[in-house]
């Protein structure tokens, strides 16, 4: 088949009127293969964001936010009398991180094929259709990404087609007006189709979502936005691995993932993005990459609060694990610990400058300390990477439990040479990676579900003070929680560039919650966040074998108390329950023989029954959304 003519209608939305490096990608790579492209903006796009289109787009029109994709679909085609002047017209939209694989490959396979209209992927058959809960979902090429060659594009049924679309109100009617009958109606219509990976071959109806990994070793040129910010319970339901489908991408593919990063996490809940990708480390206290260079970490710097000086000791043996040479960066508050600090500072040989500030207050402690004292020195991008610590002793918790947190933060952060080095190798590998942090402290607090505590409201009072703008987790946020942690400034800037003030802060004597340092200590990850950073949670091996023991027996017990084995049923089960405001009599009494079930505990676990019932319909209807 000779080179074909194509025209692309892409379909580009964002809630900020913001166009991601993967965009700009995307349409340079497709390019190469079309004569035409045409962006359909639904909704506001920024200036700058149309000066990055216009360097690969024919066109850009800005149309209201409505109909989602497929009315943007129909007035391109319409506007270009359904691509009278092509061989072939591309439907396609934002919803997909590529080419992971070279287009060439894409389109020398379906040049090949001889075929009306063609797809990347599609779903199977369904029965009964999860949507409606009735009838069959009809096997469709999944509407990220449909080629429609001349025949079709001139023919009488084509135009009628469009025509008849109007365009629905929400995501689940646009779905059913249009992706779910296309091929349907099309196929009987008498055109033929073909998709280039046979979803047949895979063990899920949806493969380009839930068999994502296995069809990037089938080299799919596509990845799935969703994947990054879909609610965790409903990947971990069907298995889905995203972890390895990045690994695959890695291994065996050219494409920067750093666009991915940048643009998922606008995207995602940070603990979504987290626990979707695996973005925590378990590090082995040898260095990964042995033979690595040890003169591209940067600059790399320790920066303490150091209150207690009996304790700078202990601070500058844990920097002594770090494999290269580093500033010490301390602040205090009087001349008397300065000069036993400095004093100590100066026994490590591997220390290479030492600055230590006095604070002019003795108020915020450790926070005020970093943004206030030393608010100039990371401003001034005179560091790469830096360790934040304190001499942690929290004298109001029982000795054993103040050393737990203690060994967690310093253990993680700076277990021994190697741990440290293999630190460092990530974040030189992984340039948008802005913050890394202990996972959270969970041995014997709670914290799980929980970490909020009554710091949520401030900690967004603060966020909006200095410009961040991102999507809170609901229950349990990716924090530096003992606010100890690595960290890039640059990731930080916006704490940085703010004037804080002493009388921001709380006096002594300091509250044990609740104040601006609690909140700031939250508000950590969601800068880097902001700034297009991802968090990444460490551990050290020791830590790690002991905290996977303890959440481990923790789920199970929880579980085990639960009317069934299902994860996600579980969790509406329980969520039912405290929608009810835990009433007392919606709660089970336990005796023998067991007594009538109230008709409140009857009702929550019909909804159960129901749940679990439903369960694979209302995940496929979840999962659909682009």
């Amino acid at each position: 088949m000779e080179s074909m003519r194509r025209l692309c209608l892409f379909s580009f939305y964002d809630p900020n009127g913001v166009v991601d490096d993967y965009v700009v990608h995307f349409l340079g790579e497709l390019t190469r293969f079309v004569d035409t492209t045409v962006v359909y903006v639904n909704g506001d796009l920024r200036p700058d964001a149309r000066l990055r289109l216009a360097g690969v787009a024919s066109e850009i029109i800005v149309r209201p936010n409505t109909g989602f994709d497929v009315l943007a679909y129909k007035e391109g085609l319409v506007r270009s009398r359904f691509g009278r002047d092509y061989d072939e017209v591309l439907l396609v939209n934002h919803t997909c991180y590529g080419p992971i694989y070279p287009f060439a490959e894409l389109f020398g396979e379906m040049e090949r094929r001889e075929c009306d209209f063609w797809g990347v992927t599609a779903h199977k058959e369904v029965t009964p259709n999860p949507f409606t809960g009735k009838g069959t979902l009809p096997y469709h090429l999944n509407a990220n990404f449909i080629a429609v060659r001349s025949r079709m594009l001139r023919s009488p049924a084509f135009r009628q087609y469009w025509k008849a679309i109007e365009g629905k109100a929400t995501y689940q009617d646009a779905v059913l007006e249009h992706e779910a009958v296309f091929t349907e109606h099309f196929r009987k219509a008498g055109f033929t189709c073909e998709s280039y990976l046979d979803c047949n071959t895979y063990g899920t109806d949806y493969p380009a979502l839930l068999d994502a990994d296995a069809t990037l070793e089938d080299r799919n040129p596509l990845l799935k936005r969703r994947l990054f910010f879909q609610e965790p319970s409903h990947l971990e339901q069907y298995s889905v691995d995203l972890p390895r489908a990045l690994e695959i991408v890695r291994r065996t593919s050219g494409y920067d993932t750093g666009m991915i990063w940048r643009n998922a996490v606008r995207s995602a809940e940070l603990r979504t993005i987290t626990t979707n990708a695996g973005l925590t480390s378990v590090f082995p206290d040898v260095r990964i990459d042995a033979a690595g260079p040890v003169d591209r970490w940067g600059r790399v710097a320790i920066c303490a609060h150091v209150y207690y000086p009996d304790m700078a000791e202990e601070l500058l043996a844990l920097g002594d694990n770090i494999p290269c040479p580093y500033d010490f960066i301390a602040t205090t508050d009087s001349i008397e610990k300065k000069i036993a600090i400095e004093e100590a500072a100066a026994r490590h040989p591997n220390v290479r400058k030492i600055i230590v500030l006095v604070m002019e207050q003795n108020r915020g402690r450790d926070m005020a300390g970093l943004f206030i004292t030393c608010r100039d020195l990371f401003l001034g991008d005179n560091y790469d990477l830096v360790c934040r610590l304190h001499t942690k002793k929290t004298p109001h918790l029982h000795t054993g439990r103040g050393n737990v947190f203690k060994r967690h933060m310093f253990d993680n952060l700076l277990n021994s040479p190697g741990h440290v080095a293999n630190v460092l190798d990530m974040f030189r590998d992984h340039p948008w990676v802005g913050v890394a942090v202990p996972s959270i402290i969970q041995m014997s607090f709670g914290t799980l579900g929980h970490a909020w505590g009554i710091n949520r409201t401030r900690t967004a009072e603060v966020a909006k003070r200095v410009g961040i703008d991102v999507t809170f987790d609901p229950y349990t946020p990716v924090g530096a929680f003992g606010s100890m942690f690595w960290f890039r400034p640059k990731a930080l800037r916006k704490l940085f560039a703010h004037e804080w003030q002493w009388t921001d802060f709380e006096p002594e004597p300091y509250p044990l919650d609740g104040t601006l340092g609690h909140a700031l200590e939250r508000l950590i990850t969601y800068a880097a966040q902001d700034a297009q950073y991802t968090t990444q949670q460490i551990l050290c091996r020791h830590l790690a074998e002991w905290n996977f023991a303890m959440l481990e027996y923790k789920l199970q017990k929880l579980t085990s108390a639960l009317p069934n084995a299902d994860f996600s049923a579980q969790a509406d089960f329980l969520y039912a329950w405290k929608n009810a405001q835990y009433r007392s009599e919606a709660m089970p009494v336990i005796s023998r023989p067991a007594p009538p079930l109230s008709r409140a505990w009857r009702e929550l676990r019909a909804a159960c029954r129901r749940s679990l019932a439903h369960r694979s319909h209302s995940l496929a209807r979840r999962f659909r959304a682009n």
